[in-house]
């Protein structure tokens, strides 16, 4: 699951007049030659994988595809958040991920003529692309390149689910959330920011394998200690320094 890069360009600048029309008028061409899967494809292969795709419009709380679903292609989130997760046999609910506008998901389990082992809702209102297996299929055929970027991002999946394991094993609850916070501040970077919180407090919490309750313990904690100021979703951090050892 992998952003694309953003210089000079955003998602947002491909919704614009298209080479071919569609509802929402979204360059498909232009988008997925900034997915970086499949950068460094040929005008013509990125042709041939945009006529193997189709948009898909979800509104918040609407579900994607369901735990047991066989999957026909992954996807590439225009605009929104997509939540992944599943449901215990308690009816308690383990989020796997949430992902953002420019992120891909789905690509690992598409190759595995197996049913889907989540389920993908949507946090908010969404626009996604559905890049079809086959037409991917297509072109693994016909460019090995493709084929090693693709075993680049599932490794790099695999990496970041092993560190995901590994902080659930190994680090407290208080540890999760502070590298939650701080998880794309540079070491190097400003003394002090402010965080928004991508959705809930609740998701997030079951992102990082934490009851609601727990995850906002933590944060009262933090609080009190004057290393968070919590004002809904926003999180101001007044020393990230302080609070990256904070409970090492």
């Amino acid at each position: 699951m992998r952003r694309l890069p953003t210089p000079g360009k955003s998602v947002a600048d491909f919704l614009l007049k298209p080479m071919h029309s569609h509802q929402h008028g979204i360059n498909i061409e232009a988008l997925l030659a900034h997915v970086p899967l499949f950068s460094g494809l040929e005008t013509e292969e990125i042709a041939r994988l945009a006529r193997g795709s189709r948009e898909l419009t979800a509104s918040r709380g609407e579900i994607l595809f369901h735990k047991g679903d066989m999957p026909t292609g992954f996807y590439l989130i225009v605009y929104g958040q997509v939540k992944l997760a599943f449901t215990s046999a308690q009816g308690g609910e383990k989020v796997v991920d949430i992902l953002g506008q420019g992120q891909t998901f789905g690509e690992a389990v598409m190759f595995m003529d197996k049913p889907c082992m989540v389920y993908a809702q949507a946090l908010a209102d969404s626009l996604l692309l559905h890049i079809a297996k086959a037409a991917v299929v297509d072109e693994l055929n016909a460019d090995p390149r493709l084929g090693r970027k693709m075993i680049a991002g599932l490794s790099m999946r695999l990496h970041h689910l092993i560190s995901d394991v590994e902080s659930y094993s190994l680090c407290s609850g208080r540890q999760r959330i502070i590298g939650y916070l701080l998880r794309e501040i540079p070491t190097d970077g400003e003394k002090s920011i402010t965080v928004t919180l991508p959705t809930s407090k609740g998701i997030i919490a079951s992102r990082l394998n934490l009851t609601q309750e727990h995850f906002s313990r933590i944060l009262h904690e933090l609080s009190e200690k004057g290393l968070v100021v919590v004002e809904g979703r926003k999180i101001h951090i007044p020393d990230v320094g302080k609070l990256r050892t904070y409970d090492q």
